[in-house]
């Protein structure tokens, strides 16, 4: 939830920052590409951290290195992040940090179905996690194509 979290307050302080008089942050595509940055800022550095051994054993089993796994995707989150903060690079960035939301996809479908308790707690319900990452990939795709 920490991530639709950060995406939602980001993107609204992003555009009130813009109300306020940040030519900047002028409108909801620019606000939209903060939120979506400061979200994947959060879940990128998950992967070097705390939540990292969690993140690990999300892979699924067939899959080889899943550490190497994680922190080539932890790596492409934060540069996406850096990415959509500049207006030359955003689209782009969007667009590979979409299609790294659904190559990862699996890895929840996973670790759902083996019944994996992440931080002592189970992860995300498939349901919920199917419908949160539906709204995180139509935010990319929203800077992509807004």
């Amino acid at each position: 939830m920490a991530p639709l979290i950060a995406l939602l307050a980001g993107t609204t302080a992003a555009r009130l920052a813009g109300l306020l008089g940040v030519a900047a942050l002028d409108g909801w595509h620019p606000a939209l590409r903060v939120g979506l940055a400061l979200m994947f800022l959060l879940t990128g550095a998950a992967h070097f951290r705390s939540r990292r051994a969690d993140l690990v054993a999300m892979v699924p089993p067939r899959l080889p290195r899943p550490g190497l796994l994680v922190t080539l995707t932890g790596v492409l989150e934060l540069l996406g992040a850096l990415g959509l903060l500049l207006p030359a690079t955003a689209r782009p960035a969007a667009v590979g940090l979409a299609l790294l939301m659904l190559a990862m996809f699996p890895a929840n479908v996973s670790a759902a179905r083996r019944g994996l308790t992440l931080a002592g707690r189970p992860v995300t319900p498939l349901g919920t996690r199917t419908v949160l990452q539906v709204v995180f990939v139509a935010a990319a795709l929203a800077v992509v194509f807004g």
